[in-house]
């Protein structure tokens, strides 16, 4: 869970950027490692600053979940919320992964195979993360020039 106290005016901050801002966000498990270095690794590559994140954790987060009827403990997938849609898995991934810098439009061409060997693969490695990566105690902080793209 994040350690700090939200003020109501970062609540009524992020209850607008989730609403008013066309901007797709991702939420993630904010103590996994894997996770938290693919958030990195997104945040290096989009230049343009397509993306907002938030810890599943979060009070954000944990608000999205709650209005679309998601699970808001024992996390297995990051999600992406984009136009007010709910995306999960390995269509949350694809569509990410389309956003990314011309260079990754290759990933693309997972959308071949059937949904159900997709997220198998991607279920496989989401309940294997701890064990393979490790995990935090409590989530991770943005740097000070990113944490404007955080929803909290």
């Amino acid at each position: 869970m994040l350690t700090s106290h939200v003020s109501p005016l970062t609540t009524l901050l992020n209850d607008y950027l989730c609403r008013m801002v066309p901007h797709p966000i991702i939420l993630f498990d904010g103590v996994c490692n894997y996770c938290n270095a693919m958030v990195n690794f997104i945040i290096r590559r989009d230049k343009k600053k397509v993306f907002r994140f938030a810890p599943l954790q979060s009070e954000a987060a944990q608000k999205i979940l709650l209005q679309n009827h998601l699970p808001q403990i024992n996390f297995d997938s990051f999600i992406l919320v984009e136009n007010d849609k709910i995306y999960q898995r390995s269509d949350a991934a694809l569509r990410l992964y389309n956003k990314l810098p011309w260079y990754w439009k290759w990933t693309q061409i997972f959308w071949i195979f059937p949904k159900f060997i997709r997220d198998g693969v991607y279920n496989v490695i989401a309940r294997n993360r701890y064990k393979w990566f490790g995990k935090k105690d409590q989530c991770m902080v943005p740097a000070p020039e990113v944490r404007e793209r955080f929803l909290l």
